[in-house]
């Protein structure tokens, strides 16, 4: 069973605003489009076909009538109630969403899905996919969810190139080397994601812009990176305020090497 990694998911109040923001850092963001069943509307930034997904709130009503949506609920929760934007949660891609869910109950855990999903392009095209967002009982792990889109990777990177949505960077043709993770336990995290879905370990070192314990975990696209907090800083920041939760992003190939925080994030180019 192969996995590739899809996007990240930034809740964002105005996706739109995400457009002139990240403009300024010489990053292409381009209205995505209405997902009118869920009540949201994203932005998107795309680095090859791992992109970045600013999503928002356009109909909480509509919104909040979504339980077996879990990105649906957690978007209603933070944003909604709690006004609490950032990195919330990575979508990882596969082929095989029925194999996957059947392996996933098999292991213990609750799992909502395959739901169908869809958007309405910016010019009137629907795009079409299936959601799977599998859950531990007790929550000891927060999990990514899957995606299996109904045209093949062929396909939508020749519609990505021919909408300019792949190359269109000022700064180039940065690549999304990896997201970042904090988590309470680095150990268990990693394991359990390692065994649920065939990750290979990487290399385990100390990063000192987050001032954090930090372990690869290598995903086809981008790279996936979980880290613990060995005193204040960043991470120890985030893991206070937010609790476990995407926080980095890794940006390579921009001829520039600096670390800021952004959008709620932090970000390292």
């Amino acid at each position: 069973m192969q996995f590739y990694f899809d996007h990240l998911v930034w809740f964002f109040k105005k996706p739109e605003e995400a457009i002139s923001a990240l403009k300024q850092r010489g990053l292409h963001v381009v209205k995505g489009g209405r997902h009118e069943s869920w009540g949201t509307y994203n932005t998107l930034t795309y680095f090859g076909l791992s992109y970045i997904e600013f999503l928002g709130i356009e109909n909480v009503s509509i919104a909040e009538k979504h339980d077996e949506n879990r990105l649906i609920t957690q978007i209603v929760r933070q944003l909604a109630k709690e006004s609490r934007e950032g990195p919330a949660k990575i979508a990882i891609r596969t082929n095989q969403m029925e194999e996957l869910a059947i392996k996933l109950k098999v292991e213990g855990l609750t799992v909502y899905g395959p739901l169908t999903g869809e958007r309405v392009r910016a010019d009137g095209q629907v795009i079409r996919w299936s959601l799977l967002f599998p859950e531990y009982a007790e929550n000891k792990v927060s999990l990514p969810f899957f995606i299996q889109w109904e045209k093949s990777d062929e396909e939508r990177y020749s519609e990505l190139e021919e909408q300019r949505l792949i190359g269109s960077h000022i700064l180039g043709q940065p690549k999304l080397e990896s997201v970042g993770f904090v988590v309470n336990d680095l150990d268990q995290t990693v394991e359990i994601w390692k065994k649920l879905f065939c990750l290979r370990q990487g290399k385990e070192y100390i990063d000192t812009q987050t001032n954090a314990r930090c372990r690869i975990l290598e995903l086809n696209g981008t790279n996936l990176l979980f880290c613990t907090p060995i005193g204040d800083g960043p991470a120890a920041k985030v893991l206070k305020e937010k609790g476990e939760t995407p926080f980095l992003v890794n940006l390579t190939d921009m001829n520039q090497s600096h670390f800021f925080e952004m959008l709620n994030g932090w970000r390292f180019q």
